[in-house]
């Protein structure tokens, strides 16, 4: 098995898990395990894609991709603290819900450019 293979396997991966471990963190707001997990995937997440990026010698559209994944991480943020200070949060998750979707086409290779 390659490192290209190992990092590509590792991103998809820790991605499915950061989206439900997301979820849990927002519907189980007073506890700490999901929210540190959270971030333990998001260091995954964040080292297999600049792994990748490196390897494939920056394209732009997975600089692009990459840019697009640190938006949606920072509004995963922003949500759980807004949650947690029960403040509005309905923008952040419409920017949250179209950078995924961004970052999901773009790396499924749907979009392209």
């Amino acid at each position: 098995m390659n490192m290209f293979n190992i990092f590509y396997q590792s991103h998809a991966g820790s991605w499915a898990i950061l989206i439900v471990l997301f979820l849990l963190s927002c519907i189980f707001q007073r506890q700490k395990v999901t929210g540190i997990l959270l971030k333990i995937f998001y260091l995954i997440m964040l080292v297999s894609g600049i792994g990748m990026l490196v390897m494939l010698k920056f394209p732009l559209m997975y600089v692009i991709k990459g840019l697009l994944a640190i938006v949606a991480i920072g509004m995963m943020e922003a949500i759980m603290g807004r949650l947690r200070r029960k403040q509005p949060t309905a923008v952040f998750w419409v920017i949250l819900v179209v950078a995924l979707a961004l970052v999901i086409l773009l790396g499924f290779k749907v979009l392209q450019f």
